[in-house]
């Protein structure tokens, strides 16, 4: 008889869970995946792209009802957990009666900061989070209003560009120097930043938000230099906060994220954890990669394999705002690291490759990203890259072309 799987969260962490335990476990669990959002699971990623215009909302479900039914996956979404009962190994829902476990898989998402200001609670301030969050915001361009996005990071630039698209008046505010700096050296930021704004996002940095004006509705932004900007809506998209109520009410536990060992497991028997909820080794990711990577270590220590996660090297490879970016490993360069740099601000095109103890170590690109991949297989495989080093920013195709070899 199948073990009854329930995983919380409909997100794309649970989605490639149920699909890598199809390849290496069918039939040994009965799988319910629940979820708070009333959809199919879906690409997160191209949301921005949905308020854009450039694809439709349908367009984005990672699987359609048919897949997971194949998989003999009971999909109950539009329901809210509320409880983890770990003696009686249960699982209790909003108005609903408990599911019970046999193992459980936390893949509960981040929620979006909100900034703790004046005003941050009058009608016209949403976030950008979620497919529910884009049809508010749709409504807000279609009629051209003024809106205001506090925040340079992803989240901020794709919303900044969806609704700019959509037809709205877009003001980006960021508190930090330069856009995306996790992500991003200054370089880089700059020609992001020019490339932004061609697009008809207007970007303030170092801005930071000291109130939000409005008797009932946004009227308006104050920052804590005195400038005022206009705005009929505010957007935050200042970063995510993991969403670990659920483990840390059960006594699951808990530091920034659900905490996870090398399997996955949280502090709790058969209980647990990967995605933007987890925490390992002291690191939440917060990105799509290292949850796919950890989907497929849970699948296969579920199924009795020997699988281990041991950290994940981060990589952006992302079309941002219209404009393709890619960072991944030490773009920022260690001490005692060399770089080499292609900048061509008239073509829209960045480069910069790390160098550590004769292998990439780190990689920027804005613009031409075609490599990306091939430069991150290099940084993953710590590969020696001597006999490559002065080809190998023209891309692969060049460096690698048989007069080369």
């Amino acid at each position: 008889m199948s073990e009854p799987l329930v995983v919380v969260g409909n997100g794309m962490a649970a989605a490639r869970l149920v699909d890598e335990l199809a390849k290496v476990a069918l039939g040994r669990f009965a799988i319910a995946v629940i979820g708070d959002e009333p959809r199919l699971a879906y690409n997160r990623v191209l949301l921005s792209s949905v308020l854009a215009g450039e694809t439709g909302s349908h367009e984005i479900e990672l699987k359609p009802a048919a897949w997971w039914r194949d998989r003999g996956v009971t999909l109950k979404y539009g329901c809210i957990a509320t409880e983890i009962d770990i003696g009686r190994r249960e699982l209790k829902i909003a108005n609903e009666e408990s599911i019970v476990f046999s193992r459980l898989v936390l893949a509960t998402g981040s929620a979006p900061l909100r900034l703790n200001v004046p005003g941050a609670d009058l009608a016209g301030v949403h976030t950008f989070r979620d497919s529910r969050d884009v049809d508010l915001l749709l409504t807000l361009a279609v009629q051209k209003k003024r809106v205001v996005v506090v925040g340079g990071g992803l989240l901020g630039l794709e919303a900044a560009y969806g609704l700019a698209r959509a037809g709205a008046s877009v003001t980006l505010l960021h508190l930090m120097d330069r856009l995306m700096e996790r992500q991003l050296d200054a370089p880089a930021a700059e020609l992001l930043k020019s490339l932004v704004e061609r697009k008809g996002v207007t970007v303030i940095l170092n801005a930071n938000t000291a109130r939000i004006h409005g008797e009932t509705r946004v009227e308006g932004v104050e920052l804590t230099d005195g400038r005022r900007i206009d705005a009929d809506a505010v957007i935050f998209a200042a970063g995510i906060r993991p969403n670990v109520a659920l483990a840390k009410d059960a006594g699951i536990p808990v530091n920034r994220g659900i905490v996870v060992d090398d399997h996955m497991q949280t502090g709790a028997p058969d209980i647990f954890a990967l995605g933007e909820c987890s925490e390992h080794r002291g690191i939440c990711y917060g990105l799509v990669e290292p949850a796919y990577e950890q989907a497929r270590v849970l699948a296969r220590h579920l199924a009795g394999g020997a699988a281990a996660y041991g950290g994940s090297v981060v990589a952006t490879n992302l079309k941002v705002s219209g404009v393709s970016v890619f960072s991944a490993g030490d773009f920022m360069g260690a001490q005692g690291s060399e770089t080499i740099v292609l900048n061509d601000i008239r073509h829209g095109t960045y480069k910069k490759l790390v160098i550590s103890d004769g292998r990439l170590s780190g990689a920027v690109l804005v613009g031409d990203v075609g490599d990306a991949l091939w430069y991150l297989e290099l940084i993953r495989n710590r590969e020696p890259i001597a006999r490559i080093r002065k080809d190998m920013m023209f891309g692969r195709s060049f460096a690698i072309r048989p007069e080369a070899a």
